[in-house]
């Protein structure tokens, strides 16, 4: 039993340093809400409303299911692609840290609304 445990405690430290999800990772909504002010991602972007941008409860039904959600919207809020905005493409703005766990909370926190 011990041996077990052992081998379960060490693939979730191995799994923690990876940058890997675990779905069971807790969302922590007042560092998200203030990664989102300090980003200035409210300008275009509410959790409900349309705006410039989609709103975060579409952006969770778009990727609802996907195994890549994650991943992607990381990717999208750290790289600054190319997006449409009333028919013009500009550049979406990176998210405003370097810190991937404060980011990743931050995803998390879109996905889950």
């Amino acid at each position: 039993m011990k041996k077990a445990c052992g081998v379960v405690l060490a693939l979730a430290a191995l799994g923690a340093g990876t940058g890997l999800s675990v779905a069971a990772d807790p969302v922590d909504a007042d560092a998200a809400q203030a990664l989102i002010k300090k980003s200035d991602c409210g300008k275009c972007h509410a959790v409900d409303k349309k705006k410039d941008g989609p709103a975060y409860k579409e952006t969770a039904a778009k990727h609802k299911g996907k195994a890549s959600a994650e991943d992607d919207l990381y990717k999208h809020l750290t790289t600054a692609p190319k997006i449409k905005i009333d028919g013009k493409e500009e550049e979406h703005k990176k998210v405003n840290s370097t810190n991937e766990a404060e980011v990743r909370n931050l995803v998390r926190y879109i996905l889950s609304r």
